[in-house]
């Protein structure tokens, strides 16, 4: 008996109305933009950037969206920090949710201090001998930190007595002590001139929150009153801007506790109000750009994909018109040329 297979309809590809792919031609890109729309008609790590631009752009052009900043890993240090100024200048972000050691790292160059260079040839041990703090392959002066502590027990005194502190509250403070006494381009001077607040959820976990520790110890060596200290304020202050806008944004550089407690909103929202009886607008996100080289695999927070925060009602998901990009790459590398062609494409 003959069998016969059937032939298959073979497709062209514009049948299906797929995208076709072009050469990257790098002679012909004659700016960062160019540069990187033709990386997003390429495959891989530069599709990704090049679409996470896109995203970016549509949620920088959408003038609905309240868009959020959050960063981990070690940015500021790494010199990063004019990007983020760069965003907060430009009207992009509304609120900045980041790690402690990144806004330390940042103060101590918006107040003129140096960040330098390891040489690999100074050991671990060298370097704590001379108070050389390393982070990869960058140092930070321990006397840095001591001078920094000594501007935030400065401005902490300049706290009316009786304010209840949190993150926000004295990010807001120190801002306001770079705005008055110090040149230059700065996150939480930028910040405080655009009216943005900056969140630091795990606020103890860095040298910034052992400043304020450093300080209520010695209030209470002099006799004087703790100052208090609520991280519940943040996230009500936060979510309280959420519930102002029904169109949400999120640009995110790493993960960690920055990027989690900025997506968790939309769930505590509806937990609130199935749980308390209250009124509560329902908020996912409807723009998502991340950068971050921790893949999925891992099982680790930074490694959490926007498909997975659309199951935990974080994020709409793409059938209910969200749209994210994610590349997995060192943001050092990612992050300028996005911003960069995001510039280009809203300055013409």
């Amino acid at each position: 008996m003959t069998t016969h297979t059937k032939l298959r309809d073979l497709h062209s590809g514009t049948d299906d109305g797929l995208e076709a792919l072009r050469p990257l031609d790098v002679a012909a890109a004659g700016s960062v933009d160019a540069l990187v729309r033709g990386m997003a008609a390429t495959a891989f790590g530069g599709r990704n950037l090049g679409e996470a631009a896109d995203v970016f752009e549509a949620m920088v052009r959408d003038r609905d969206c309240f868009r959020v900043l959050t960063i981990s890993g070690a940015m500021t240090i790494a010199k990063q920090g004019l990007v983020v100024c760069e965003m907060i200048d430009r009207g992009w972000v509304h609120a900045i949710v980041a790690t402690g050691a990144l806004m330390t790292h940042g103060f101590v160059e918006a107040a003129g201090m140096t960040h330098y260079k390891h040489r690999p040839s100074m050991n671990d041990e060298e370097l704590f001998a001379k108070g050389y703090n390393r982070v990869y392959d960058t140092l930070e002066l321990e006397q840095n930190l001591d001078d920094t502590e000594k501007i935030v027990s400065a401005v902490l005194d300049g706290v009316p007595e009786g304010t209840l502190l949190s993150s926000h509250v004295i990010t807001e403070a120190l801002g306001r002590h770079l705005a008055a006494h110090t040149d230059g381009r700065a996150i939480l001077k930028s910040a405080i001139t655009k009216g943005v607040p900056v969140y630091i959820p795990a606020f103890t976990d860095s040298e910034l929150g052992l400043d304020v520790a450093v300080y209520n110890r010695r209030r209470e060596m002099a006799g004087k009153l703790r100052r208090g200290f609520d991280p519940f304020l943040d996230l009500e202050h936060y979510a309280d801007h959420i519930r102002a806008h029904e169109t949400i944004g999120i640009f995110t550089i790493g993960g960690g506790v920055p990027r989690n407690w900025a997506q968790q909103v939309g769930p505590y929202l509806e937990i609130s109000e199935k749980r308390l009886g209250v009124a509560e607008p329902v908020r996912r996100f409807r723009y998502g750009v991340r950068i971050c080289p921790e893949p999925v695999h891992w099982g680790g927070l930074s490694g959490c994909t926007y498909s997975e925060g659309v199951s935990w009602g974080k994020f709409l998901p793409p059938s209910e018109g969200g749209r994210f990009a994610e590349v997995l790459s060192d943001a050092t590398v990612a992050w300028p040329l996005v911003v960069r062609a995001v510039i280009e494409r809203t300055s013409r």
